[in-house]
């Protein structure tokens, strides 16, 4: 997609975005015969995910070449992802702590029963069953379910193999690096259908929220838990922005031309769906091929600073909520669990809901409490998708600079070896 055309499809979503959020604050449960279009917009970026994660990583893995040298980009972007993760906890339970947005507010039996109910539903998930989702029996399935940790593990190994085949291999590799490119031809593509699915799937959420006026209702009661979700996501923002200037060494321009891919976030609310244009957007900012497909879709499935900073603020809003007091012990385990919990979060709509029970879980807090919060979740989760999505960009732009240096100090070990061999 052209810089003109880029422009033009970002300025549509922003359009699309605050007329959606128009229509559903006023028309409510009416605006619903549009969701079909939101539907339609959200599985045609879907659709695209898993060829794309295939391609992208293991032609980005491949593009390292010797598949020894996968471990130091490959440990570095993980630290990296981790230390963002475990700095989003400790700003979430700062501000939970000096605003304490959980003390005074009752629990309704309505409430109450859809938090249990999601506990019976979702409950069970362990640390070991994070671990085992890391590798897939049947790839196939992991597929058709979006599950994609264990779709970037094998592309990953896959990728590393295939280097190791000599004549054999650069045949693959050259087959999935086309495959990668018409990904993004079609991404592009789709891409001009957002401002229309954008505003069907705002729309429908707040229509399916009960308007404006039932909204308002639901936010007034826990005000100060939404406030404080909001002002934790803005100051984590603010400091990713400050490592990408510090770290990267790259301007506010990546800010803007990352915008589609953050409103898209968004609008879909799903991390995974926005990937082809966070990888679109990356890419047409001029980052390296090697950040785009490795880093991005690595970050996507494992980096969810939203997701985690948000588990931790509900973890001890539900705390506070029924009066029992949590001290450093109990909050180092949870950002110890929400570390974990987020990283094993699928990117898809509420998911870091289902993946809380695990945080309640360990530090010995009721599940039910989560049904005070599941009447504002589908808004809270659109602003923590968006910082996952940030999170990621961020996180490919500080590495990029990283893998240019390592590809530079590579190309220059080469002409030495050429200058030798001259020489003798």
């Amino acid at each position: 997609m052209s810089h003109k055309h880029s422009m033009i499809v970002l300025y549509l979503i922003a359009l699309g975005m605050i007329a959606g959020l128009a229509a559903g604050w006023y028309f409510g449960e009416d605006i619903l015969v549009v969701k079909w279009l939101g539907v339609l917009f959200l599985n045609a970026l879907k659709m695209t995910i898993i060829p794309l994660i295939l391609a992208a990583v293991i032609s980005g893995v491949a593009s390292l070449g010797d598949v020894r040298k996968l471990g130091r980009p490959g440990g570095l972007t993980m630290l990296y992802y981790l230390s963002t993760t475990i700095l989003a906890i400790i700003i979430g339970l700062f501000l939970v702590n000096l605003i304490e947005p959980g003390v005074g507010v009752e629990m309704t039996a309505e409430a109450k029963a859809a938090g249990a109910s999601l506990a019976q539903e979702k409950g069970g998930s362990t640390f070991v069953d994070i671990i085992m989702s890391l590798i897939s029996p049947n790839l196939v399935q992991s597929a058709a379910e979006l599950q994609l940790l264990p779709l970037v593990v094998f592309a990953v190994i896959f990728g590393a193999a295939v280097t190791t085949v000599g004549d054999s291999g650069a045949a693959v590799i050259r087959f999935f690096e086309g495959l990668n490119e018409a990904m993004m031809k079609l991404v592009g593509w789709i891409m001009y259908f957002a401002p229309v699915g954008v505003f069907a799937l705002v729309a429908s959420s707040l229509g399916e929220a009960g308007g404006g006026d039932a909204f308002m209702a639901t936010v007034t009661g826990i005000g100060k838990y939404v406030s404080t979700v909001l002002i934790a996501l803005a100051v984590h923002s603010v400091l990713l922005f400050v490592i990408m200037i510090f770290l990267s060494r790259r301007g506010p321009s990546f800010l803007t031309d990352m915008a589609r891919a953050l409103m898209t976030a968004f609008g879909t609310a799903s991390s995974s769906a926005t990937l082809p244009i966070t990888m679109e957007c990356a890419k047409e900012h001029g980052l390296s091929d090697r950040s785009v497909r490795f880093v991005l879709p690595l970050g996507s499935t494992v980096n969810m600073n939203g997701t985690a900073l948000y588990e931790a603020i509900a973890a001890m809003f539900i705390a506070q909520m029924y009066g029992i007091d949590l001290g450093m012990g109990e909050q180092i385990l949870i950002v110890i669990t929400a570390t974990l919990a987020a990283i094993g979060a699928a990117g898809i709509p509420q998911a870091g809901t289902v993946t809380m029970l695990i945080v309640l879980a360990a530090v010995g807090l009721p599940a039910e409490g989560i049904g005070v919060l599941l009447s504002v979740d589908w808004f809270l989760d659109r602003f923590r998708t968006t910082v996952n999505v940030w999170g990621d960009a961020v996180g490919a732009a500080v590495m990029n600079k990283y893998m240019m240096a390592d590809e530079e100090k590579a190309m220059v070990e080469v002409f030495k070896d050429k200058i030798e061999e001259a020489e003798g």
